[in-house]
């Protein structure tokens, strides 16, 4: 629903509120009409019920909502006698219309205006205090931070499979969820049943008409204290939904995920609003330049290690060489080719580094060759573009007008349909756009490149292409944790990379220490306070 429509949906909710307790507001001493006006009804209504004004915006507030009008239903029936669990069960599993039968019935009902809301029984202490939690937890995940987890390798070696993220959404502006029926702090599946967390059909036949789809919230973010910056590591949403999708993925293909609820990835933005990319031989090019990546960045590539047959031990090769990636044997060793060469995902640095050993012939950066079509945006054969030899693109910014014809139109199909919401047709070599012949096209939004540092092993951009500015979701800085799954004992946690900070200028740096020693002062001054306050 656009905004005019909820605005109308949310007044047909403050009618039927009305209609639902006029009479327990004549019952708790106020003038029935007050049940009818919108907004100042819920703060009468706090007032009936003695909660707080300021919970009446903790009613608006998309998915926190859901944990307080349940809360609000309970206190209403409470207010009037209605404590035993029969009564709280009712009014629940009839989504509040139990408040509309004693509305109507209600001439045995007693308001009871200074009902005792001090500390009850420990069950009922326990769950307020759960409650109380689980809200503040709430607000702090959907628009303050977030954490993140690395699930795969595309970001190897600047960030490793097994890093916990806290991810900031303040700092580009925290974006309200667009799926307002969904359970909190769970992304779109419920954890160890792969069940949907969220009320949406996914069935692209059912897109506009399901009534399940209409709830959908316009798309809103909070001003932000930056903008993205070039190669700064991003938090967003995919474009295709899932990544089951990748595996045919081909952009004029449609998705009808919520934004919100597509999956959560990480890579580097590589492209900013109006640039021109072009990757050559592997590097990337913007606008005509090969641009300076941060220290902490560690971008691979895959090499093949030619020696002749001659085995490198394998401590030597992931200790000494960094080597995490590349064609293995069943045991999960390195393995040699038929040819005697190694296949290895490794950094420029490690490259060189390996090339010095005695052993090792020679050592080359493995490249799609330039002309080889490689599957990938915009899917265009005849184009020869593949992950090591792509563009020029240009990455669309918003307010931007591009020339429109059935050459350009691939390019730029998918914003126009899908993240921009047009009706476009073809015919022939015209095109409409909402009913009209244009030959050019003034983008909405901002678009980025995202790409990750593991530069040939990454599902990324160029698969993709762009990423509209409403799929961001945040900007990582701090790794809290970091789990090694092939580590034992006490080296299965790396403790380099525990508090160490993301989209540092300089190499990464763990502040674990400094963080001990400031618990330490911390814990030593307060005894000490408490000290000289006894005395």
């Amino acid at each position: 629903m656009n905004v005019s429509e909820w605005l109308v949906f949310i007044l047909i909710l403050q009618l039927v509120h009305g209609l639902s307790t006029w009479k327990l507001y004549l019952k708790a001493g106020r003038r029935p009409v007050e049940s009818f006006i919108p907004i100042y009804n819920l703060i009468i209504l706090m007032k009936i019920i003695n909660r707080p004004r300021w919970w009446v915006v903790l009613l608006f507030i998309p998915i926190i909502n859901l944990l307080v009008i349940p809360v609000v239903w309970i206190e209403t029936i409470r207010s009037f006698g209605k404590n035993s669990r029969l009564d709280t069960a009712l009014v629940l599993l009839t989504l509040g219309f139990y408040i509309t039968f004693l509305n109507y019935t209600s001439d045995k009902l007693t308001y009871i205006e200074n009902r005792d809301l001090k500390p009850g029984t420990k069950t009922e202490d326990t769950i307020s205090s759960l409650l109380f939690a689980i809200i503040v937890a709430t607000l702090v995940h959907t628009y303050v931070v977030q954490p993140f987890t690395i699930p795969s390798s595309s970001m190897e070696k600047t960030l490793l499979i097994g890093d916990f993220l806290f991810v900031s959404k303040i700092n580009f502006g925290a974006r309200t969820p667009m799926t307002s029926v969904a359970l909190p702090m769970v992304h779109d599946s419920i954890p160890l049943t792969g069940v949907k967390s969220y009320l949406f059909s996914d069935d692209a036949t059912k897109k506009e008409t399901s009534l399940l789809n209409k709830f959908q919230l316009p798309y809103f973010r909070f001003p932000a204290i930056e903008k993205i910056k070039r190669n700064e590591i991003v938090v967003f949403n995919q474009p295709a939904d899932t990544l089951r999708d990748m595996d045919n993925f081909h952009p004029d293909r449609n998705y009808y995920k919520p934004i919100d609820k597509k999956t959560n990835l990480v890579k580097r933005c590589v492209g900013i609003p109006g640039d021109s990319l072009e990757i050559r031989e592997g590097n990337v090019y913007i606008n005509g330049k090969i641009p300076q990546l941060p220290e902490s960045a560690e971008t691979q590539y895959n090499f093949i290690i030619d020696t002749q047959g001659a085995t490198i031990s394998q401590d030597a090769l992931v200790h000494r060489y960094g080597a995490r990636e590349g064609m293995k044997y069943e045991n999960g060793n390195f393995a040699l080719t038929n040819e005697g060469q190694y296949y290895l995902t490794l950094t420029d640095k490690e490259a060189a580094a390996l090339a010095n050993n005695p052993v090792v012939k020679g050592v080359k950066k493995y490249l799609e060759p330039k002309g080889k079509d490689g599957g990938v945006f915009p899917n265009i054969p005849s184009l020869g573009w593949n992950i090591d030899n792509f563009g020029p693109i240009y990455i669309p910014k918003k307010g931007a007008t591009i020339k429109l014809d059935v050459k350009t139109l691939p390019f730029y199909k998918r914003i126009i349909q899908e993240y921009e919401h047009n009706d476009l047709k073809v015919h022939g070599n015209d095109i409409a756009i909402n009913g009209k012949t244009s030959t050019t096209y003034t983008f909405k939004q901002d678009y980025y490149w995202m790409m990750g540092d593991n530069r040939q092993n990454s599902l990324d951009a160029r698969f993709w292409g762009y990423v509209p500015f409403d799929h961001v979701i945040g900007k990582p800085v701090f790794i809290w944790f970091s789990w090694d799954k092939d580590g034992s004992g006490i080296n299965k946690v790396r403790w380099n990379r525990v508090f160490s900070v993301v989209n540092g200028k300089g190499e990464s740096k763990s502040y674990l220490i400094h963080f001990l020693v400031l618990i330490a002062l911390y814990t030593v001054a307060n005894k000490i306070i408490k000290k000289k306050k006894k005395e």
